[in-house]
């Protein structure tokens, strides 16, 4: 792609001066020089400078036995702008709580990264390809106290 013919604003904000596209896309391209997609940008979430993909940390809750699905969305916090809230639905006869969801995410990750909020959901809602719908996650309403 060139450009968008007759829009240089246009042009300028979708294409780096390398001739890079931006499409919005947190990527890495490994030491094998695979292209993995991490997550979106506008999906990161802003804890105190650091940014948080929140695909990183459902893939890790996924992992978590007692954990049937996740999903992990910015929840406001005015210390740090944002922190990572996990949305989990258990296991059958899970005994899990939110101190060991947490425990579980703490161990593994740095800390800016951290779980800091745990909410337990009967379902996560999904798009038709199964792919977590996290701006259709019910946030409760923010509170001063954590």
């Amino acid at each position: 792609m060139k450009g968008y013919v007759g829009d240089p604003e246009a042009t300028s904000t979708t294409l780096d001066p390398d001739g890079w596209l931006r499409t919005g896309d947190l990527c890495y391209i490994d030491e094998e020089g695979f292209l993995f997609v991490v997550d979106r940008l506008k999906e990161l979430i802003k804890y105190k400078g650091y940014q948080v993909a929140p695909a990183e940390l459902e893939q890790l809750l996924h992992s978590h036995p007692e954990i049937a699905d996740a999903a992990v969305i910015p929840y406001p916090d005015e210390e740090a702008g944002q922190v990572p809230m996990a949305f989990v639905v258990k296991q059958p006869q899970s005994r899990i709580n939110e101190r060991g969801v947490m425990d579980f995410v703490a161990k593994q990750v740095a800390p800016y990264k951290k779980v800091r909020r745990v909410e337990f959901v009967s379902a996560i809602p999904k798009s038709p390809a199964g792919k977590e719908l996290r701006k259709m996650v019910p946030i409760p309403f923010p509170s001063s106290k954590m």
